[in-house]
Protein backbone atom coordinates (compact mmCIF):
# COMPACT_ATOMS: atom_id res chain seq x y z
CA UNK A 1 0.00 0.00 0.00
CA UNK A 2 3.07 1.99 0.71
CA UNK A 3 6.46 2.11 -0.95
CA UNK A 4 8.50 4.51 0.19
CA UNK A 5 12.12 4.62 -1.69
CA UNK A 6 15.03 6.81 -0.66
CA UNK A 7 12.90 9.66 0.38
CA UNK A 8 15.05 13.10 1.45
CA UNK A 9 13.89 15.94 3.86
CA UNK A 10 14.41 19.05 4.99
CA UNK A 11 13.04 21.35 7.75
CA UNK A 12 13.95 24.86 7.38
CA UNK A 13 16.99 23.83 4.98
CA UNK A 14 18.15 21.13 7.91
CA UNK A 15 18.22 17.94 6.34
CA UNK A 16 15.93 15.12 8.53
CA UNK A 17 15.34 11.97 6.32
CA UNK A 18 18.41 11.06 4.68
CA UNK A 19 17.93 8.09 2.13
CA UNK A 20 14.39 6.39 4.17
CA UNK A 21 13.12 3.64 2.13
CA UNK A 22 9.77 1.59 3.61
CA UNK A 23 7.01 -0.59 2.40
CA UNK A 24 4.26 -1.59 4.32
CA UNK A 25 1.67 -4.46 2.65
CA UNK A 26 -2.06 -4.27 2.65
CA UNK A 27 -3.33 -6.09 5.88
CA UNK A 28 0.00 -4.99 7.77
CA UNK A 29 0.78 -3.24 10.73
CA UNK A 30 4.21 -1.71 10.62
CA UNK A 31 5.82 -0.26 13.80
CA UNK A 32 8.50 2.72 13.73
CA UNK A 33 10.80 2.85 16.52
CA UNK A 34 13.85 5.42 16.81
CA UNK A 35 15.22 7.88 19.34
CA UNK A 36 14.56 11.17 19.87
CA UNK A 37 15.18 13.50 16.57
CA UNK A 38 15.66 9.94 14.41
CA UNK A 39 12.78 12.13 12.33
CA UNK A 40 9.77 9.83 13.09
CA UNK A 41 7.24 12.84 13.14
CA UNK A 42 9.15 14.30 9.73
CA UNK A 43 8.49 11.41 8.24
CA UNK A 44 4.67 11.37 9.19
CA UNK A 45 4.18 14.89 8.40
CA UNK A 46 6.13 14.53 5.11
CA UNK A 47 3.23 12.09 4.45
CA UNK A 48 0.26 13.41 5.27
CA UNK A 49 1.95 17.02 3.28
CA UNK A 50 2.15 19.22 6.20
CA UNK A 51 3.72 22.65 4.74
CA UNK A 52 7.27 23.69 5.67
CA UNK A 53 8.50 20.23 4.79
CA UNK A 54 9.98 20.28 2.18
CA UNK A 55 11.05 16.64 0.02
CA UNK A 56 14.07 16.65 -1.85
CA UNK A 57 14.49 13.53 -3.07
CA UNK A 58 13.13 10.02 -3.41
CA UNK A 59 9.58 9.09 -3.85
CA UNK A 60 6.18 7.77 -2.09
CA UNK A 61 3.52 5.44 -4.05
CA UNK A 62 0.43 5.04 -2.31
CA UNK A 63 -1.86 2.13 -3.60
CA UNK A 64 0.46 2.85 -6.86
CA UNK A 65 -0.32 6.31 -7.29
CA UNK A 66 2.76 9.32 -6.44
CA UNK A 67 1.33 10.40 -3.03
CA UNK A 68 3.70 13.53 -4.04
CA UNK A 69 1.22 14.56 -6.51
CA UNK A 70 -1.95 14.71 -4.67
CA UNK A 71 -2.50 18.25 -2.54
CA UNK A 72 -3.26 17.16 1.53
CA UNK A 73 -7.04 16.91 1.43
CA UNK A 74 -6.26 14.80 -1.65
CA UNK A 75 -4.07 12.01 0.32
CA UNK A 76 -7.18 12.40 2.76
CA UNK A 77 -10.21 11.66 0.17
CA UNK A 78 -7.31 8.76 -1.02
CA UNK A 79 -7.40 7.24 2.25
CA UNK A 80 -4.59 8.50 3.94
CA UNK A 81 -4.83 9.48 7.96
CA UNK A 82 -2.60 11.04 10.01
CA UNK A 83 -2.66 11.17 13.60
CA UNK A 84 -1.38 13.48 15.26
CA UNK A 85 1.19 13.14 18.59
CA UNK A 86 -0.63 16.19 19.95
CA UNK A 87 -3.63 16.92 18.50
CA UNK A 88 -4.50 20.85 18.56
CA UNK A 89 -7.84 22.28 19.99
CA UNK A 90 -10.13 24.20 17.51
CA UNK A 91 -12.11 26.85 19.56
CA UNK A 92 -15.61 27.76 17.75
CA UNK A 93 -16.37 24.31 16.07
CA UNK A 94 -17.89 21.24 17.78
CA UNK A 95 -16.50 17.81 17.59
CA UNK A 96 -19.43 17.34 15.64
CA UNK A 97 -19.19 19.75 13.11
CA UNK A 98 -15.75 18.88 12.43
CA UNK A 99 -16.58 15.47 11.29
CA UNK A 100 -19.33 15.82 9.71
CA UNK A 101 -17.60 18.23 7.36
CA UNK A 102 -14.62 16.42 7.22
CA UNK A 103 -16.70 13.34 6.11
CA UNK A 104 -18.62 14.63 3.71
CA UNK A 105 -16.04 16.92 2.02
CA UNK A 106 -13.75 13.83 1.62
CA UNK A 107 -16.81 11.55 0.45
CA UNK A 108 -17.37 14.60 -2.31
CA UNK A 109 -14.09 14.64 -3.48
CA UNK A 110 -14.55 10.46 -4.22
CA UNK A 111 -18.25 11.45 -5.74
CA UNK A 112 -20.01 10.07 -3.24
CA UNK A 113 -23.21 11.13 -1.77
CA UNK A 114 -22.92 12.97 1.61
CA UNK A 115 -24.52 11.41 4.59
CA UNK A 116 -27.41 12.83 6.18
CA UNK A 117 -27.20 14.07 9.34
CA UNK A 118 -29.02 11.58 10.69
CA UNK A 119 -26.98 8.48 9.12
CA UNK A 120 -24.09 10.76 10.05
CA UNK A 121 -24.89 11.04 14.38
CA UNK A 122 -25.62 7.27 13.98
CA UNK A 123 -22.31 6.84 13.26
CA UNK A 124 -20.62 8.91 15.67
CA UNK A 125 -22.32 7.37 18.45
CA UNK A 126 -21.16 4.03 17.16
CA UNK A 127 -17.79 5.10 17.07
CA UNK A 128 -17.34 6.83 20.25
CA UNK A 129 -19.36 3.69 22.16
CA UNK A 130 -16.47 1.60 20.74
CA UNK A 131 -13.78 4.69 21.50
CA UNK A 132 -15.68 4.72 25.68
CA UNK A 133 -16.33 7.89 24.63
CA UNK A 134 -18.87 10.11 26.25
CA UNK A 135 -21.44 11.10 23.40
CA UNK A 136 -22.06 14.49 25.04
CA UNK A 137 -17.78 15.29 24.47
CA UNK A 138 -19.00 15.08 20.79
CA UNK A 139 -20.86 18.15 21.27
CA UNK A 140 -18.03 20.14 22.61
CA UNK A 141 -15.59 22.60 21.10
CA UNK A 142 -12.76 20.53 19.32
CA UNK A 143 -10.17 19.20 21.82
CA UNK A 144 -10.79 22.22 23.98
CA UNK A 145 -10.50 21.46 27.68
CA UNK A 146 -9.52 17.61 26.92
CA UNK A 147 -7.69 15.61 28.48
CA UNK A 148 -4.79 13.70 27.05
CA UNK A 149 -6.13 10.66 26.79
CA UNK A 150 -9.63 12.57 25.38
CA UNK A 151 -7.92 14.07 22.68
CA UNK A 152 -6.18 10.65 21.75
CA UNK A 153 -9.64 9.03 22.28
CA UNK A 154 -11.37 11.69 19.89
CA UNK A 155 -8.66 11.78 17.53
CA UNK A 156 -9.27 7.66 17.12
CA UNK A 157 -13.69 8.40 16.89
CA UNK A 158 -12.26 10.71 13.92
CA UNK A 159 -10.51 7.63 12.49
CA UNK A 160 -13.37 5.58 12.79
CA UNK A 161 -16.09 7.85 11.40
CA UNK A 162 -13.32 8.47 8.04
CA UNK A 163 -12.50 5.07 8.02
CA UNK A 164 -9.24 5.41 6.15
CA UNK A 165 -7.19 3.25 3.94
CA UNK A 166 -4.25 3.59 5.60
CA UNK A 167 -3.35 5.25 8.59
CA UNK A 168 0.09 7.20 9.96
CA UNK A 169 -0.22 6.93 13.67
CA UNK A 170 2.63 9.64 14.98
CA UNK A 171 3.19 8.74 19.31
CA UNK A 172 -0.69 8.12 19.57
CA UNK A 173 0.57 6.25 23.01
CA UNK A 174 1.96 9.71 24.12
CA UNK A 175 -0.08 11.14 27.34
CA UNK A 176 -2.78 8.12 27.84
CA UNK A 177 -2.77 6.18 31.36
CA UNK A 178 -2.93 2.55 31.49
CA UNK A 179 -6.91 2.27 30.76
CA UNK A 180 -7.27 4.95 27.61
CA UNK A 181 -4.00 2.79 26.11
CA UNK A 182 -5.99 -0.44 25.98
CA UNK A 183 -8.80 1.68 24.79
CA UNK A 184 -7.05 3.46 22.30
CA UNK A 185 -4.95 0.52 21.31
CA UNK A 186 -8.15 -1.93 21.22
CA UNK A 187 -10.03 0.86 18.66
CA UNK A 188 -7.05 0.53 16.28
CA UNK A 189 -7.56 -2.94 16.10
CA UNK A 190 -11.17 -2.63 15.17
CA UNK A 191 -10.94 0.05 12.69
CA UNK A 192 -7.92 -0.78 10.70
CA UNK A 193 -6.92 -4.64 11.47
CA UNK A 194 -8.36 -5.41 7.86
CA UNK A 195 -6.79 -7.16 5.04
CA UNK A 196 -7.27 -3.88 2.94
CA UNK A 197 -5.91 -1.53 5.08
CA UNK A 198 -2.11 -0.63 6.38
CA UNK A 199 -0.53 1.19 9.41
CA UNK A 200 2.31 2.85 10.21
CA UNK A 201 2.33 3.49 13.89
CA UNK A 202 4.76 5.22 14.98
CA UNK A 203 5.80 4.82 19.20
CA UNK A 204 8.47 4.32 21.64
CA UNK A 205 6.89 1.92 23.89
CA UNK A 206 6.55 -1.68 24.00
CA UNK A 207 3.51 -1.05 25.98
CA UNK A 208 1.98 0.02 22.99
CA UNK A 209 2.51 -2.46 20.62
CA UNK A 210 0.67 -5.32 23.39
CA UNK A 211 -2.34 -4.44 22.17
CA UNK A 212 -1.73 -3.16 18.62
CA UNK A 213 0.41 -6.30 18.20
CA UNK A 214 2.74 -5.42 15.14
CA UNK A 215 3.48 -7.73 12.04
CA UNK A 216 6.82 -5.82 11.26
CA UNK A 217 9.46 -3.71 13.08
CA UNK A 218 11.56 -0.88 11.89
CA UNK A 219 14.26 1.38 13.36
CA UNK A 220 14.55 5.21 11.72
CA UNK A 221 18.14 6.55 12.90
CA UNK A 222 19.70 9.70 11.79
CA UNK A 223 16.47 9.98 9.39
CA UNK A 224 17.13 6.38 7.52
CA UNK A 225 15.61 3.17 8.13
CA UNK A 226 18.79 0.79 9.98
CA UNK A 227 17.07 -2.57 10.88
CA UNK A 228 14.15 -4.24 10.35
CA UNK A 229 12.25 -7.08 11.86
CA UNK A 230 9.35 -8.97 13.59
CA UNK A 231 7.69 -8.23 16.70
CA UNK A 232 10.66 -9.49 18.71
CA UNK A 233 12.83 -6.45 17.31
CA UNK A 234 10.45 -4.13 19.95
CA UNK A 235 11.19 -6.43 23.18
CA UNK A 236 14.90 -6.43 22.17
CA UNK A 237 14.76 -2.73 22.34
CA UNK A 238 12.60 -2.35 25.43
CA UNK A 239 15.43 -4.74 27.44
CA UNK A 240 18.59 -3.56 25.75
CA UNK A 241 18.34 -0.09 24.30
CA UNK A 242 18.46 1.84 21.03
CA UNK A 243 22.53 1.80 21.28
CA UNK A 244 22.95 -1.93 21.86
CA UNK A 245 20.60 -2.95 19.13
CA UNK A 246 22.03 -0.93 16.69
CA UNK A 247 25.43 -1.70 17.13
CA UNK A 248 24.23 -5.54 16.16
CA UNK A 249 22.47 -4.20 13.17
Amino acid sequence: MLEITDLHATVADKPILKGLSLTVAAGEVHAIMGPNGAGKSTLAYVLGGRPGYEVTGGSVRFNGEDLFAMDPHERAAAGLFLGFQYPVEIPGVSNLQFLREALNSQRKQRGEEPLSGGDFLRLAREKAALLKLDPEMLKRHVNVGFSGGEKKRAEMVQMGILDPKFAVLDETDSGLDIDALRIVGEGINAIMRSPEKGVLLITHYQRLLDVVKPDRVSILSAGRIVQTGGPDLALRLENEGYDAVMADA
